[in-house]
């Protein structure tokens, strides 16, 4: 038997998506200064780590790849990500691909851009992780069908995105456990065996 992880999607769980000026969206953080942690995400990580979890983020950043930031930018979030969860995190895996970049270094169709499972792959095959008895989560779509895909458990945070509902049915995506926070997440694992799986008619209610 491996390890246990939870997989985390870093941007809209780990932390808040940010408005680019620049480019008009709300996106992911394009330097250190403007990544900030959700309320509760590393006390929530410290409870994980202390219950014994690996923590592995696992996270498509193709921000390189459209030219919106750099590497040594995309590394120094990810420091200030790691010192601010004062190193329970275990490993970080980036997709930094895109089948669209302008940059060619990162042009691809790969196998490890989220929907797909290879990120997950990746790290379980580096930690010897029972995905099976892992969790994986998202706060999207493609964070679902990612874990799915690998053999985990499905997490989803935060269960106002009931637009993402029928998608998630429509792609026979539908997590194992909808949730509201980081917090919840952690209780869910805690005591998973005396909770009741949430459906998609619970969550519209």
């Amino acid at each position: 038997m491996g390890s246990t992880a939870v997989f985390m999607d870093r941007d809209g769980v780990i932390n808040p998506y940010v408005y680019n000026a620049e480019f008009g969206t709300v996106d992911s953080p394009s330097n250190p200064d403007e990544f900030q942690f959700s309320p509760g995400v590393p006390e929530a990580i410290d409870a994980l780590h202390s219950m014994g979890f690996l923590i592995i983020v696992v996270s498509n950043q193709p921000g390189i790849a459209k030219g919106k930031f750099t590497p040594e930018l995309l590394a120094a979030t990810t420091k200030k990500m790691l010192e601010g969860c004062g190193g329970k995190i275990h490993e970080v895996f980036y997709c930094l691909h895109h089948p669209q970049a302008t940059n060619p270094k990162y042009l691809s169709d790969c196998s490890c851009r989220k929907p797909k499972p290879g990120l997950l792959l990746q790290a379980a095959a580096k930690w010897k992780i029972d995905l099976a008895a892992s969790f994986m989560v998202g706060d999207g779509l493609t964070d679902v069908l990612a874990g799915k895909a690998a053999g985990t458990r499905t997490i989803s945070v935060n269960t106002r995105k009931c637009y993402l509902c029928e998608e998630m049915a429509k792609h026979d995506a539908t997590p194992d456990f909808f949730v509201a926070n980081m917090g919840a997440v952690v209780d869910l694992i805690r005591n998973q065996q005396n909770l009741p799986q949430l459906t998609l008619r619970s969550l519209q209610r």
